[in-house]
């Protein structure tokens, strides 16, 4: 479940452009902020974030030079079992939290991969140590609801992510140190559904129509040629209206066929680029279960520390390149 929700999250930071908070004072912003609620076999209940650190100078940020502290992350007062995934950026943990100290390149983002733990029964109380633009909270189908105080929540429904949905939760404009409450409920389920699916109705009016009489004069030779021709006995107007009807049912299927060509030409255009996303998504997915497995078997011993930095650089240069490339779609 964990290998899922960590692959998930990198994909929804990849696939969302970043929003950038030019209106804020600080150096450091998040614009992105991803936060999956779910319960643990224990009763816990589990916090995965995933968040985008962005430096809005164009120097690289090293903190405010009071500590070695980068970036400052504030946890919940009963926060457990803290985890940080990604093993490349150096953090510490502390009494309130962790910090990192590793410096945030300008005009980038870095992204933070972490997880802890919220023991039963427990308030979780979040607070933002940095001008937030959009955090989503995100809880599995199933697994309950969560209600929020101190901040203003909108619910944003169901939506799929490899064959798990999800019910989400969007909070918008978070200031510097606010301070919200997140009540999680596991055993209260949303609404399967809370979108209004609208349908407008087509309005059926009556045609009425206009008979357009002949004029009461044809030019004479008009009426003789017609006559002495092998169409005499076809009454003239009607005839004027089949061939009339003939040459809009041709234009009309010209136009049709031409358009639906068109239509093939670029379906067959966006299949294959379709197809070209969709095996770049599962090279990352698979880059991500590797890392994820080659971080556990270092954790229990079975590697040595030089071949899981051979391996863990590898795995990661992939993974940039992979992404180089989905970008060229969603770009």
């Amino acid at each position: 479940m964990i290998k899922k929700i960590t692959i998930f999250l990198l994909g929804l930071i990849l696939l969302i452009p970043f929003l950038g908070l030019a209106a804020s004072e600080s150096k450091v912003s998040i614009d992105m902020h991803y936060l999956v609620v779910s319960p643990a076999e224990d009763g816990s209940t589990n916090m995965m974030n995933m968040v985008n650190y962005t430096n809005n100078s164009s120097e690289a940020y090293k903190g405010d030079g009071k500590s070695k502290a980068v970036l400052k992350v504030t946890l919940p007062v009963s926060a457990k079992d803290l985890n940080f995934l990604d093993s490349k950026i150096a953090f510490k943990q502390v009494e309130k939290g962790f910090i990192t100290t590793t410096p945030v390149p300008g005009n980038q983002t870095m992204v933070l991969p972490y997880s802890y733990r919220i023991p039963k029964g427990k308030e979780i109380k979040l607070t933002m140590d940095y001008p937030v633009g959009i955090l989503q909270i995100l809880v599995p189908e199933g697994m309950g609801s969560v209600e929020v105080t101190g901040a203003e929540a909108t619910s944003q429904g169901l939506f799929k992510f490899d064959d798990q949905n999800y019910f989400g939760y969007s909070i918008e404009d978070l200031k510097e140190n606010q301070t919200f409450t997140l009540v999680y409920k596991k055993d209260v389920q949303p609404p399967a559904d809370e979108t209004k699916q609208s349908t407008t109705p087509t309005d059926t009016g009556s045609t009425s129509g206009v008979t357009h009489t002949a004029p009461a004069f044809h030019n004479p030779g008009h009426l003789r040629m017609w006559a002495q021709s092998p169409l005499h006995s076809f009454n003239p107007h009607i005839f004027l209206i089949i061939i009339g009807a003939i040459l809009i049912a041709g234009i009309s299927y010209f136009i049709y066929f031409k358009r639906k060509a068109r239509l093939e030409e670029e379906r067959l255009g966006a299949d294959k680029e379709e197809k070209a996303f969709q095996q770049l998504m599962a090279k990352q997915r698979a880059i991500m279960d590797k890392i994820i497995e080659l971080e556990e078997t270092f954790g229990d011993g079975k590697l040595a520390e030089d071949e899981y930095q051979a391996k863990l650089t590898a795995y990661k240069q992939h993974l940039v390149q992979v992404k180089l490339n989905l970008r060229s779609f969603i770009e």
